[in-house]
């Protein structure tokens, strides 16, 4: 048996003007579950690609079971055992549990051009029940959550008998219990042998799950090793080549007066008499479990969600927003908690991404200002540190932090008052993180209001002046950052509906 499952050594991949790797090399055992990690930009996808087919490397080699590949598809990937679990599900909603796991291998009846259904919902029910998944296979993946979602990707790799397995940030849309049940998940997979390349910005999750850990930089393999050999600060300096002796760098910012007041904002069955306020020149965190609203809150401030009742005041003007351009004009911008969806056009490049929440700023008279346009890109790429080889670059190309850079550029283009960040740094690496931070602390102080949504605990309580609760569409609690009660313990008992 050979020592490796998989095996790349000293592989090389060239796009124009960039070398995504560089002579990377990576060894993956059997039954190991090995972490990979690294900025965004590292060449974690291209590696990931080049490991499942799609991609072909310029130099090197690739080994499965000591056995020298040259994948011209995914498909002579798949055929080899393995497979990947993307970050965006490859899931049809409206399709069932059985024809999404089947979709690329549908069994058919023998001797016969029909599909054999009740054979496939036999499988499908055995594969989700070996994942702990009590389901009905019949009804449409749309029928359920996130995390379902995924364990249907995961019973396409079991049922390829996959000898690899990779999991590409698979936490990243997940709640608490939805985690636990996947983790859970990997390691029976890796009881039964299956190796996880897990992928992942969240270092808690290495620590609990890995036994060896690869950190990839600027397309280099940088360092292998067992995972109980690191600590935090070996792994951040491996990653960015450099100690952040602040993973969390807040600011003091004098408090100026009320930004934003929300009053009594209902929508039926989702928000219900949201009140609260958010300060200029502070950083106002909401917190909450995943479904308590708050995405929703910000949405409807933004205009992009119907409520029922309620009303919204800036600078102490009751003002009527009922669209997204209602809240640009009135100076609020919102970074959606889904870039690639709501945030960019993707098949676009960086220069006109940059310029869609304010075009008039780039126009003179019916005509692009390309000068202009040039001039603030240029100065975007720099103040925020967007890695490409151009302001023409598609977006679609760009890492994950540097898409979000993109997203966060076009809102500053459009000189707002108010910055909604609604997850702003899901999944991103620790040091595009502290890039984002630091584009929050410039903006309140220059007396801008910033509110942020997020699921990091750490991140809430590092960033925020101060803290809303939200629990079921309703505030549950309000903390400030200069009292006793701003810890991870009360945040949570806020969130699930106890008193603080």
């Amino acid at each position: 048996m050979a020592n490796y499952v998989v095996e790349l050594k000293n592989v090389t991949k060239r796009f124009p003007g960039v070398i995504a790797l560089h002579d990377m090399s990576l060894q993956i055992k059997p039954g190991e579950i090995h972490g990979l990690i690294g900025e965004n930009g590292a060449g974690k996808s291209t590696l990931i690609k080049v490991l499942t087919g799609v991609y072909s490397a310029d130099e090197g080699e690739l080994f499965v079971d000591g056995i020298k590949q040259n994948f011209k598809s995914p498909n002579d990937a798949k055929n080899t055992g393995i497979a990947c679990v993307y970050q965006e599900l490859n899931i049809i909603r409206l399709l069932s549990i059985t024809d999404n796991i089947f979709i690329n291998k549908m069994i058919r009846k023998k001797n016969s051009k029909f599909l054999d259904y009740s054979e496939m919902h036999k499988q499908a029910h055995e594969v989700m029940a070996s994942l702990g998944q009590d389901v009905n296979e019949k009804k449409p993946c749309g029928n359920y959550g996130m995390g379902i979602m995924q364990m249907v990707e995961i019973a396409k790799a079991v049922l390829i008998d996959a000898k690899l397995i990779i999991m590409d940030e698979p936490t990243s849309s997940l709640g608490e219990k939805e985690v636990e049940q996947l983790m859970a998940t990997v390691r029976m997979l890796k009881k039964k042998g299956v190796a996880i390349l897990f992928v992942s910005h969240k270092l808690e999750e290495l620590f609990e799950l890995c036994d060896r850990v690869t950190v990839m930089r600027d397309g280099e393999h940088i360092i292998t090793e067992e995972i109980k050999n690191m600590d935090n600060d070996k792994l951040i300096t491996a990653m960015v080549g450099r100690t952040l002796d602040n993973q969390y760098p807040k600011i003091e910012v004098k408090r100026g007066k009320i930004a934003l007041k929300v009053e009594n904002l209902n929508s039926a069955g989702v928000l219900h008499d949201i009140n609260f306020e958010a300060y200029h020149g502070e950083i106002l965190g909401i917190a909450g479990l995943v479904g308590a609203g708050r995405t929703e809150t910000c949405q409807a401030i933004f205009g992009a969600f119907d409520v029922d009742s309620g009303n919204i005041y800036i600078d102490g003007k009751k003002v009527h927003i009922k669209s997204p351009k209602d809240a640009v004009r009135n100076k609020i911008a919102l970074l959606t908690e889904d870039r690639k969806g709501q945030g960019l056009v993707l098949s676009l490049g960086i220069d006109t991404n940059l310029m869609l929440a304010n075009m008039r700023r780039f126009t003179k008279g019916p005509w692009l200002n390309k000068n202009k346009l040039n001039e603030t890109g240029k100065q975007n790429i720099d103040d925020f540190k967007i890695k490409a080889p151009s302001l023409k670059t598609i977006v679609g190309q760009l890492s994950g932090g540097n898409q979000q850079k993109v997203v966060i550029g076009k809102w500053i283009n459009t000189d707002a008052d108010i910055y909604i960040f609604d997850e702003p740094t899901r999944g991103i690496d620790v040091g595009a993180k502290v890039e984002v931070y630091n584009i929050m602390n410039k903006l309140v102080a220059q007396g801008k209001c910033v509110i942020m949504v997020s699921s990091e605990l750490p991140e809430v309580l590092g960033i925020s002046d101060r803290v809303i609760v939200m629990r079921e569409g309703r505030v549950t609690g309000e903390i400030d950052r200069n009292t006793d009660k701003f810890s991870s313990e009360i945040i949570m008992k806020a969130a699930w509906g106890g008193t603080i």
